[in-house]
């Protein structure tokens, strides 16, 4: 007995493998509330330890290293796992993967609020790296799966206050936590718990997405690139220890630094051959000759080293150079994620009405290179004010710059490479930004050691080892305390002013991707991906 219903929905040669039937706003925002909180909390685990990690580290018994490799852990396995992440997406449900990432970070979040030493605490950490790299990735590949790219722009600045809201409140809960009596520095591992266990439950209610389109002829099952996989977080995660670790563990020049760059370079090219040669590639090379995708993806490490690389250090200049405490620094931050929520809401709106979002992503990147070059004039006697505005300038163009660079590449793919593609540009943002933090951050440091070493020698002072030690300010003398906030205020300013080169790249880069409109269907019409498909698939078939 032959199935039509059945054989329409699944032949690969079929242009209507899957058929769209569009969701209300209101059902598509009944979804949104799970991958929200997903998204929510995934951003809340990073920024709410980063005023607790003192208290864990003297709590713990560790030092230096082990507060570098509580950050880098979850760095690691965040950033390595992402592009398997959104591959897995590609060929497997996706409702399930999501799960799968909540529970992954649960439990990772559980592990390290009862760990009892600084190597149980990396490892827990490690592992909710990668839940929070799972839904960073699955939460944009969802709703390219429910929400058309001409509508998506509205829902893509949701997305963007979800983050603005993380990153504001997730220092300052972390702050309360600590001090408060009876909690202490567990809970801010454990208070997401919660919230990643309410958003399971909704998704299970409320998520229901078509089933992955079948990637052969006969339907077979997808088979995944395991040797991939394990290529490309191998040579993606030494390369990140080093960047990470250099400078601070050992020395930028130095046999251990040769070591690691030998060692990720041969992963990474033995990733590329393999890459090339299986059925289903985890970064599939094919996407990089799509001009938009390989100028976004380029554009994408740029502005991950000019935004994470210059803004990270902000709080800390705050803290030192303003003599700040660590809740109110925080509260800083308020003017810079204002500017990005209004942004990304704003022109995301605008983009669904419109079709156009070149002129958004363009002068989204003027305003960055425009708030980097205001950043790099402070010091450490600038108006409060006029910094807000600075870091407004900048939270606006990131705002307009961030989502709308996947959103370009979803345009110009398949609905079958939609989590690949989509992955991608948050892996190499990721990357840039890993790299930007490193490599600034040594700027920085060495910056501070000279202008701290020359001022105290002007008092008399002897510095000897303490010029590159952070110090509390409230506890120096007042001249002492002048040239330590001196110092970093002119190394913070440095740092944003050698972001702008990689600012102006990107905008060179967004400027050179050609503008399509969005589309108004969820895939391409007719379906390019099973066209693709069909060709190779049905003469695999015929040999057998």
């Amino acid at each position: 007995m032959s199935h039509p219903d059945t054989s329409t929905v699944h032949s690969p040669v079929d242009p209507e493998v899957r058929a769209e039937v569009p969701m209300t706003h209101r059902e598509i925002l009944t979804v949104m509330s799970g991958l929200l909180l997903a998204m929510f909390v995934a951003m809340l685990s990073s920024t709410i330890v980063t005023n607790a990690l003192p208290s864990i580290v003297v709590d713990l018994g560790g030092g230096e290293a082990g507060y570098t490799w509580v950050v880098v852990a979850t760095l690691l396995t965040m950033t390595a796992s992402t592009p398997i992440w959104g591959k897995l997406a590609d060929l497997v449900d996706k409702k399930r993967l999501v799960q799968i990432a909540l529970v992954t970070f649960a439990t990772g979040s559980i592990a390290a609020g009862f760990a009892p030493n600084m190597g149980a605490l990396v490892a827990a950490r490690a592992v909710t790296g990668l839940g929070v790299g799972g839904m960073t990735a699955l939460v944009m590949v969802v709703i390219a799966s429910i929400v058309t790219p001409r509508e998506r722009g509205r829902y893509s600045g949701y997305i963007g206050a979800v983050f603005a809201m993380a990153t504001v409140s997730g220092p300052l809960i972390g702050g309360f936590i600590v001090d408060a009596p009876g909690l202490g520095w567990r809970w801010t591992f454990w208070v997401g718990v919660p919230v990643a266990l309410v958003a399971l439950v909704v998704l299970q209610r409320t998520l229901h997405l078509p089933a992955p389109a079948p990637r052969t002829a006969g339907g077979d099952r997808p088979r995944i690139d395991y040797a991939g996989a394990l290529l490309i977080v191998g040579g993606v995660s030494v390369l990140l220890a080093w960047v990470s670790l250099a400078g601070h563990q050992f020395d930028w020049a130095s046999v251990t630094t040769a070591v690691m760059l030998a060692t990720g370079a041969v992963l990474v090219v033995a990733a590329l051959v393999v890459e090339s040669r299986v059925a289903e590639p985890i970064i599939p090379l094919r996407l990089f000759s799509d001009r938009t995708t390989a100028l976004a993806t380029a554009a994408s490490v740029m502005v991950g080293i000019a935004m994470f690389g210059s803004t990270v250090y902000l709080s800390q200049y705050f803290q030192v150079a303003r003599g700040m405490s660590p809740t109110h620094a925080g509260l800083m931050s308020v003017p810079m994620v204002g500017g990005l929520f209004l942004s990304s809401v704003i022109t995301g709106r605008i983009i669904s009405d419109t079709g156009r979002w070149k002129k958004f992503l363009v002068g989204g990147m003027v305003a960055v290179v425009v708030g980097l070059g205001l950043l790099s004039l402070i010091d450490a006697h600038t108006p409060l004010v006029e910094i807000g505005v600075f870091m407004v300038v900048l939270g606006a163009g990131l705002g307009a710059t961030m989502q709308n660079l996947v959103l370009a590449v979803q345009n110009q793919v398949a609905q079958r490479d939609m989590g690949a593609a989509s992955a991608l540009v948050t892996f190499f943002r990721s990357i840039g930004g890993s790299a930007g933090v490193a490599a600034l951050g040594a700027l920085l440091g060495h910056q501070v050691t000279d202008s701290v070493t020359r001022g105290l020698a002007r008092l008399g002072i002897d510095a000897g080892g303490s010029s590159g030690t952070l110090p509390d300010v409230d506890t120096l003398p007042g001249p002492v305390r002048d040239v330590f906030q001196g110092a970093y205020g002119d190394a913070t300013a440095t740092l944003f002013l050698v972001a702008v080169p990689f600012a102006v790249v990107a905008l060179v880069l967004v400027s050179l991707i050609r503008e399509v409109p969005l589309r108004t269907t969820l895939d391409h019409e007719p379906t390019p991906a099973t066209t693709e498909v069909s060709s190779e698939a049905l003469t695999e078939a015929g040999r057998r």
